[in-house]
């Protein structure tokens, strides 16, 4: 069984839209690195911006 990790533990990045920090989701974990947004919603209004 796997060990519970505490939110504070989890690894931490800045969204590149709103700037706010956010941390690692399970749905992230194989593209973690690719991750830049931390929303759909931030991620559509940063391509609508260029």
């Amino acid at each position: 069984m796997a060990r519970m990790r505490k939110k504070a533990d989890l690894p931490s990045k800045v969204c590149a839209t709103c700037g706010r920090p956010f941390v690692w989701r399970k749905a992230w974990a194989k593209v973690w690195d690719d991750v830049k947004y931390c929303s759909d919603r931030c991620r559509a209004s940063r391509s609508r911006t260029k």
